[in-house]
């Protein structure tokens, strides 16, 4: 069984979180992607969805499903999103695909937050993956100075800008023993939009597709 095979496992066990007659809050990435294929398969059950990108936005109105705009939705039951990370406390570092700002606000919104991956994402801490932080461009080299004070290498992300319209910059050799904490201290670094740390919103649900099938993790 491949990793794509496990991802895809993992996504559609997710639909049984999915409420009849209610907006969907879909992720970014080739999880996410899977979550969107097989949301199509129940597509008439639900009154359309709110994505996190606009690749998703594209992806799901591929398969007819009406993209909502989030101002538009008074309730989101569900978002349901991939990982890049996560720890054993649904911690996660999201944004490898670059859209962790609007993920983190769908998060926000949402009232269950269901993250799909397969197993190799869950850690027992965080930080092996690059930590991605959105920045406005004009503070790129003071953001990059105020992350190396904290201990972290940011890289620029080089011909990437977000959806809106900003940089990514890619924090390397970090070991992040407290994710709210340091999620909270580079939110407050002028120009940074946010962090790809969902630690003080973070996940409630994790499905974990392996070789032995779906682990429910909350």
């Amino acid at each position: 069984m491949t990793r794509d095979d496990m991802k895809k496992m993992a996504a559609e066990a997710a639909l049984e979180y999915v409420e009849a007659g209610s907006v969907v809050g879909v992720g970014t990435g080739s999880t996410a992607n899977h979550f969107i294929d097989a949301l199509a398969g129940i597509k008439h059950r639900i009154d359309g969805a709110v994505a996190s990108s606009e690749a998703t936005a594209e992806r799901l109105r591929s398969h007819g499903i009406l993209v909502m705009d989030l101002n538009e939705v008074v309730e989101l039951p569900v978002y349901v999103d991939g990982a890049d990370e996560s720890n054993r406390y649904l911690q996660l570092i999201k944004g490898g695909g670059g859209a962790l700002t609007r993920e983190k606000i769908v998060a926000a919104a949402s009232r269950t937050f269901v993250c799909v991956a397969d197993d190799s994402k869950l850690v027992d801490i965080l930080g092996a993956f690059p930590l991605p932080i959105e920045v406005i461009p004009m503070a790129r080299s003071y953001v990059a100075r105020e992350i190396v004070k904290l201990g972290g290498q940011p890289v620029l992300r080089e011909g990437f800008t977000t959806d809106n319209g900003n940089i990514i910059l890619d924090v390397h050799n970090m070991q992040i023993m407290e994710p709210a904490k340091l999620e909270t201290a580079l939110n407050q670094i002028a120009g940074v939009v946010t962090n790809g740390l969902f630690a003080n919103r973070p996940a409630d649900v994790l499905l974990l597709g392996g070789e032995d099938g779906v682990t429910k993790l909350t």
